[in-house]
């Protein structure tokens, strides 16, 4: 407890000194157009930062940028595996071993997405709950989207379509069933509740997805195409801008209609009884928050390029099929953020944000991640569709079936979390034995 307490007056004492620096900086010059202001209006307040270089030397500026790195990168143990990245470059540079460098890079993938969602959490205090929700679920799924962006340009296309079905079950099982087992746990003298309007909702939506992936998966199989060969691409197509107007109708919904269907219960009993949670408060501005996103954006997107060229290397390597490290490798790392939020919520009985962060991505990613992808091919000119075979759409199809009857009731314990993760071993195993035909024809360019 004493280093603890120790560690806390440090960062205290920081803080104070940014801030006294910027009140030195603003009584020198006393002019209104310099005059910072406050970020919000939680109790720690941070100022925005105004580079007074005539009366600021480089070591207070650069005091000021090791503070604020300090927060970003040593806030949270994960971070240690930030190096991985680095060391991935440096192993493909010097050895080329692609085995080593999936590995490596999968690794450094892990901080880089948990800190993209944290920092993404700190921004969402200056733009509401709502706003601040959409940003979460937007943010919380830039890894995917980065990757399917890079293995799309590198003409993966069976990668893309399988690491964002592994991201859709990897969040409905894995992440949900994780949530409700510890909720369950911790939580075992009650059963947990949360709204149920809202979690049917995002079921018919998810199920209005596999609807879209059903249909041009049975035209292949069928063989009943009109023009063989072009009507599977065009039903995709047109069916993924169907997707997106019903997703961009949903945020409508959410943003201006019916809010209360969407305000958690465990947030009303908090209003109600008056208690907030003092821990929710920011630790960086909004254009700190800003200029993080940007850079941990930037990162990603770089580690990503190394990674998605080293699975097809790492699965001779390590003698793994591509289909398990597209289904249940990549996801794993891309929600690892969401893995860790649910749980915490779940924990603290804020069920509501736990299926957010669960279902509410899973949402996410079949209504607009997937579209956005066949969309984003159609500009490229990529043969990228919604034919995503006949075994997985059958395995997200049953996926969603199940989570929609475990959410019927509107109550969680740990036992329906057992039956969750237990469902996602039996997916995992699955993918594990598949041998899917298209990835062998779908080589990257060279």
């Amino acid at each position: 407890m004493a280093g603890i307490q120790s560690h806390i007056e440090m960062e205290s004492l920081e803080v104070h000194s940014v801030i006294d620096l910027e009140e030195e900086c603003l009584i020198n010059h006393g002019s209104n157009d310099r005059r910072t202001r406050y970020m919000g209006e939680a109790p720690h307040r941070y100022y925005s930062v105004a580079l007074c270089s005539e009366d600021w030397g480089w070591k207070d500026i650069w005091q000021i940028v090791l503070s604020r790195t300090k927060v970003v990168f040593l806030s949270n143990k994960i971070n240690l595996l930030v190096p991985c990245g680095p060391v991935a470059v440096l192993v493909d540079l010097l050895t080329g071993h692609q085995g080593s460098v999936f590995l490596l890079s999968l690794l450094g993938t892990i901080p880089l997405a948990e800190r993209l969602g944290w920092v993404t959490e700190q921004l969402a205090f200056y733009t509401g709950p709502t706003v601040g929700g959409l940003l979460n679920a937007t943010f919380g799924n830039a890894t995917e989207l980065i990757i399917s962006i890079h293995a799309m340009k590198s003409g993966m296309m069976r990668v893309v379509q399988q690491s964002l079905l592994g991201s859709i079950l990897s969040n409905m099982l894995l992440v949900l069933g994780s949530a409700f087992f510890s909720g369950g746990i911790v939580h075992s003298n009650k059963e947990q509740v949360f709204n149920k309007a809202n979690a049917e909702m995002n079921s018919g939506l998810l199920l209005m997805a596999v609807m879209g992936l059903l249909f041009p998966a049975m035209l292949h199989v069928t063989r009943t195409e009109l023009h063989f060969g072009k009507s599977e691409l065009a039903l995709s197509r047109f069916s993924s801008c169907v997707m997106l107007v019903a997703y961009t109708a949903y945020l409508f919904f959410q943003l201006k209609g019916q809010r209360n269907l969407h305000v958690p219960i465990s947030e009303e009993e908090s209003q109600n009884d008056g208690s907030f949670d003092d821990e929710e408060t920011p630790q960086i501005s909004k254009w700190e928050s800003i200029i993080w996103l940007s850079i941990l954006t930037a990162l990603l997107s770089y580690l990503s390029e190394y990674l998605v060229n080293a699975i097809e290397g790492a699965s001779v390597a390590l003698n793994i099929p591509v289909a398990f490290i597209s289904v249940i490798l990549l996801p794993i790392v891309g929600n690892a953020a969401e893995h860790a939020s649910a749980v915490m919520f779940a924990i603290k009985d804020k069920l509501d944000m736990s299926l957010g962060v669960a279902i509410g991505s899973s949402t996410q990613i079949s209504m607009f991640g997937i579209p956005f992808c066949v969309v984003y091919g159609w500009v490229l000119g990529l043969p990228m569709d919604l034919n995503f075979q006949l075994f997985e759409t059958a395995t997200l199809f049953m996926t969603v079936l199940v989570v929609a009857f475990m959410l019927q009731e509107g109550t969680s314990n740990y036992f329906k979390g057992l039956m969750l993760l237990l469902c996602y071993l039996i997916v995992a195993a699955s993918f594990f034995v598949h041998i899917d035909p298209e990835s062998i024809l779908d080589k990257p360019e060279t």
